[in-house]
């Protein structure tokens, strides 16, 4: 299959809110565009919602929380099990769909889907064991703790897993017993509205899981909403910034994701194919953007020639194009926005004095029907500095930075002088220094001789301004979850007064 879901397509076409059950169109006049960034061409307009329809759909969340609430998490979790395996059913409908979304490569797509129903099964498997704790005080009296669902969670999503992000953030919010108003990224608004009706077809009831679409203002609307009682979000630090100050007004909780410039620490002694294969998943999986990627590679100066040439040649190999053809690697930026913002950092790269080592151009395929979509040739620069916008800003793009150093102490010292915490990676034979290091790092997630790597079950999140709370893990259920506190008297009260 070569061409994919078209734009006449359903998932296009009808519309792309989903409220209580059923997709709706907002009464909102405004609206806004819907692209292809594999062609270049506009899909639709598409409505955005306003403070009525979210008003709207946050009624209908607070009306369906008050039963699914009082579900037994155990029946919460069958739910949750039946829709992963709807998902593996519809698995390449919704991977072709996502490739429609994203630009990204069909086989990153289907890889993305079959990670979404694993988080899906995984909380839908461990929820009825996530329970409060008994502790026995003197005289026979005790304690217990319950845990209890938040209420209405508000879910705002990112362009570069659409799936992933609403998978991610509505699992655990609706194991726990919450229900939830996810809004997408305008610029991936198709495959949250199929995941709603997955989880009906599973036997979730109306109103618990609902999608609105829109822009800036939509998520700002949402963000403020007196009735939502927790946001979760993943996005730039200015935006999370904003909408943690949104929700300090009326003291909602908050689960931020955000921005990342990671450092990837490569050992002289490291497996120099493994570390030159890491490096490229720490920089051009999907398109480079990715927040987690490890886009500040460190190399030790005595092997950066050897690195360099066998990262080149693994390099030239990657298949830019169609984003729906099996062989492809490199599909299409997102949108023209972010292709000519990426271009724009390797320009103030160079005129900062980094140097390429290879590609940052813009590639127009031989497919006619692609030559309006932005392809992008990944990139190394090199000669690069620690003080460079290149090496200290995130790019989100295909753009590699490699700086070199002498010493252990030196890099960490190095890879820890960021704002960012979001991820980080070492690249070594020697273990004991591989955990040396890793308890150094200032970083949330790291990775031993991989990359970008994300197992069901192992948390994800930053330090630093890289975001609060964390994603994909047990952990995670405690984020949408409180508890409350019983004592209970076994004795008669002892009183002073």
């Amino acid at each position: 299959m070569s061409t994919g879901i078209a734009g006449t397509s359903k998932q296009v076409q009808t519309p792309l809110n989903y409220v209580g059950g059923q997709r709706l169109t907002p009464s909102c006049s405004d609206s806004f565009n819907l692209f292809s960034p594999a062609t270049g061409e506009k899909l639709r307009d598409v409505p955005a919602s306003n403070e009525k329809d979210i008003q709207n759909v946050v009624d209908k969340a607070r009306e369906a929380f008050h039963s699914w609430s009082r579900e037994s998490p155990f029946n919460r979790g069958k739910i949750l099990k039946k829709a992963a395996d709807i998902i593996r059913s519809r698995s390449e409908e919704l991977a072709r769909t996502e490739v429609l979304d994203t630009g990204k490569p069909i086989w990153e797509a289907r890889y993305d889907i079959e990670g979404c129903a694993d988080t899906i099964e995984y909380y839908g498997g461990i929820i009825a064991n996530h329970n409060g704790d008994f502790i026995q005080v003197e005289g026979g009296s005790f304690a217990y703790t319950i845990r209890e669902p938040l209420g209405v969670v508000g879910g705002i999503g990112a362009w570069n897993y659409p799936f992933q992000m609403a998978s991610w953030k509505s699992a655990p919010a609706l194991a726990c017993g919450n229900t939830m108003v996810f809004k997408p990224s305008p610029l991936t608004p198709l495959t949250a509205v199929m995941l709603g009706e997955i989880y009906q077809e599973a036997g979730l009831p109306d109103g618990c899981y609902n999608v609105i679409q829109g822009e800036r203002e939509t998520g700002e609307i949402l963000s403020s909403h007196p009735d939502i009682d927790k946001i979760t979000f993943t996005g730039s630090v200015p935006t999370g910034s904003n909408i943690m100050a949104a929700c300090a007004k009326d003291i909602k909780h908050v689960t931020l994701e955000l921005g990342g410039k990671s450092p990837l620490i490569i050992f002289a002694d490291s497996n120099l194919d493994n570390a030159v294969k890491g490096a490229m998943l720490a920089n051009f999986s999907n398109q480079g953007q990715v927040c987690s990627n490890g886009t500040r590679v460190f190399v030790e100066k005595s092997i950066v020639k050897p690195f360099l040439e066998k990262l080149v040649e693994r390099t030239k190999a990657m298949v830019i194009g169609n984003p729906n053809n099996e062989d492809t690697t490199v599909g299409a930026t997102i949108s023209q926005e972010q292709a000519e913002c990426v271009l724009k950092y390797i320009q103030i790269g160079q005129s900062e004095g980094a140097k390429i080592y290879y590609g940052g151009e813009r590639v127009k395929p031989s497919d006619s029907s692609l030559q309006n979509g932005y392809y992008l040739k990944p990139c190394i620069l090199t000669d690069c500095q620690d003080t460079m916008r290149v090496v200290q800003e995130e790019i989100f793009g295909a753009v590699m930075s490699v700086l070199t150093f002498d010493c252990e102490d030196e890099v960490v010292s190095r890879a820890n002088n960021s704002e960012f915490g979001l991820a980080g990676g070492v690249f070594t034979k020697d273990l004991s220094r591989a955990h040396r290091v890793v308890r150094k790092m200032e970083t949330g997630s790291l990775y031993v001789n991989n990359y970008n790597i994300y197992p069901v079950g192992v948390p994800f999140g930053g330090y630093k301004k890289s975001g609060l709370g964390r994603e994909n893990g047990k952990d995670t259920l405690d984020y949408y979850s409180q508890i409350k506190s019983v004592y209970v008297e076994m004795n008669d009260v002892d009183c002073p007064y």
